[in-house]
């Protein structure tokens, strides 16, 4: 009774192991047809999402060749830090040479350099694309940017808001306008925005936020502009590794 119980157990074991395997079984390698000379952008580049998340639009790449036409068939990698994931990672452009994946951020807040790579008939060629994970706090900052601020500080008018950026003599700066908000300091956008721009000799347009905002909103609206800031924000004193 005791064999007969093992040598089941045993077969139990062996279904296990192979159920596994045959679960495991690679996928087959894509097979390109075509080689392209140049991959660009075409669309889901500098998208902001929360960690851990998928961007909202799929990120697509056009693969030309030397005459500028679309290449159909060729392969193209999508590769970025380990947390990032691409549903899928390896493509094959469809007819009208465009490659497309949907792109899942990582855990870490920060933006995130992706790249795409296509063969080439000499080498590689690779397009980079920047996108941008928001922890908790840059998140909430999104928030109330959205809610406070973007009517005027975003140029672009949406389904749900009216920009009133044009309306105003002295145009407010992006967000993403890093050349002049990453020259001010913590301290002077917090008082900025929480005693308006007289506060600093800047734009009476500008309001004060005080009596609206409490200060760790104020600090959560700094931290949303510090990461979505082009070219990126670089605290004073930090000293980064050269490669």
């Amino acid at each position: 009774m005791i064999r007969r119980s093992m040598a089941y157990a045993a077969l139990l074991l062996m279904g296990v192991g192979t159920g596994c395997k045959q679960k495991s079984a690679p996928s087959p390698a894509l097979k390109p047809t075509a080689i392209g000379a140049a991959i660009t952008e075409s669309s889901g580049g500098k998208q902001v999402g929360p960690t851990g998340t998928a961007l909202k639009d799929p990120l697509v790449v056009q693969v030309n060749d030397e005459q500028g036409a679309a290449v159909a068939g060729a392969l193209v990698d999508f590769h970025g830090p380990a947390s990032v994931r691409f549903e899928p990672a390896s493509v094959l452009t469809d007819s009208s040479g465009q490659a497309t994946t949907a792109v899942v951020l990582g855990t870490i807040s920060g933006r995130y350099q992706l790249s795409a790579t296509t063969p080439g008939k000499a080498h590689a060629v690779t397009l980079q694309v920047a996108e941008t994970a928001l922890g908790y706090q840059q998140q909430l900052g999104s928030i109330l940017a959205d809610k406070y601020c973007n009517r005027c500080h975003n140029p672009e008018s949406s389904a749900e808001r009216v920009s009133n950026y044009d309306n105003l003599e002295v145009k407010p700066h992006p967000f993403t306008e890093g050349d002049t908000l990453n020259k001010i300091s913590d301290a002077d956008l917090m008082a900025i925005i929480q005693h308006g721009g007289p506060a600093l000799s800047r734009s009476a347009l500008m309001p004060p936020y005080a009596n609206t905002l409490s200060s760790a909103e104020v600090q959560a609206i700094i931290a949303y502009v510090r990461v979505v800031s082009d070219p990126p924000y670089r605290p004073a004193g930090t000293v980064y590794e050269q490669k």
